[in-house]
């Protein structure tokens, strides 16, 4: 079979639901038809490398995949965890700083880690956006948009409550 749409089509229709039920079985039904349809998507990049018989290749991919989100998640827990331990405030009434800390972690925690991950590059560490850059991997101009984005999104989420101004843009 040289054709590598009708390869794939074939590899797909053959294996589909046995991805899906794997899928099922490591994330339940929220995520698993996400999961079957990465696996396909890292088949489908990778078509060349897939072996006969392919099924146990693609439970493998399935099953590297599942880590990975595990792995992401586990960290993102332990950047806010950290956060938690290290974050303190200095000046007003105890029971103000209290309740802002605790406002600000849960809405941190709520975040996605690439946010958090670039508010406390730069607010925490003091990193420049370019230095900060380099320890993500991405450009400098990139980053900067993240941050943007980043900081508006915890403003946003913190609108409510003015009173913690913590992480909010200077203009």
């Amino acid at each position: 079979m040289d054709d590598p749409e009708e390869r794939f089509t074939n590899l797909y229709d053959r294996h589909y639901r046995n991805v899906l039920a794997y899928a099922l079985l490591r994330v339940g039904p929220s995520g698993a038809e996400d999961l079957a349809s990465e696996t396909f998507l890292v088949a489908w990049r990778r078509l060349n490398d897939v072996p006969d018989p392919p099924l146990p290749w693609l439970l493998g991919v399935t099953r590297n995949l599942v880590r990975n989100q595990r792995s992401r998640r586990s960290r993102g827990d332990e950047l806010v965890a950290r956060l938690k331990e290290l974050t303190t405030f200095v000046e007003g009434d105890i029971a103000e700083r209290v309740a802002a800390r605790q406002e600000a972690l849960a809405v941190l925690s709520g975040m996605r880690n690439q946010d958090v991950e670039a508010l406390i590059l730069t607010s925490w560490y003091g990193l420049t956006p370019a230095e900060a850059s380099q320890v993500v991997g991405c450009s400098a101009r990139t980053f900067s948009v993240r941050l943007f984005r980043a900081r508006r999104r915890l403003a946003d989420a913190l609108r409510p409550n003015p009173p913690f101004a913590l992480f909010r843009e200077q203009t």
